[in-house]
């Protein structure tokens, strides 16, 4: 594998735009993938060599936060990219000493949610045909 440099930063809501729609809804119009409260919210990117292959979307608030619209442009899937991304979340969720961190999950990726220490929660939804749980992790502080 050739080496790549990755970056992990800040990004404005509208750079999610592409790669939610491309990954998440493609069959639908691209105002389906903006959140209502995307303005309020952190917005991450995971650069592979200066192209946004990765995003995921950070809600606060009350001491919890919730991520939305994590996703990864299907030709970089496979090679842990969400894996560095949701890492490097936690890792912020951890110095912001914020109580728990929750999503909605799709339940088919619930066991990736599993690996970051996510429960699933008896919480279930259905949404635009797609069956979801939601999965929370609590932290602790000394």
């Amino acid at each position: 594998m050739k080496n790549t440099t990755q970056t992990f930063k800040e990004i404005n809501a509208s750079e999610t735009l592409p790669i939610r729609h491309k990954v998440m809804w493609p069959n639908k119009p691209l105002e389906y993938v903006e959140l209502p409260n995307d303005a309020n919210g952190k917005h991450f990117g995971l650069f592979v060599n200066e192209e946004i292959t990765s995003i995921v979307s950070l809600f606060t608030e009350n001491n919890e936060a919730q991520f939305r619209k994590f996703a990864t442009l299907i030709e970089y899937q496979g090679f842990g990219y969400g894996t560095i991304l949701l890492n490097k979340v936690i890792d912020l969720i951890k110095k912001e000493k914020t109580a728990k961190l929750w999503c909605n999950a799709r339940v088919e990726k619930a066991k990736f949610y599993e690996r970051f220490d996510l429960q699933t929660t008896d919480k279930k939804f259905t949404k635009g045909g797609i069956d979801y749980v939601i999965m929370e992790r609590v932290f602790t502080y000394n």
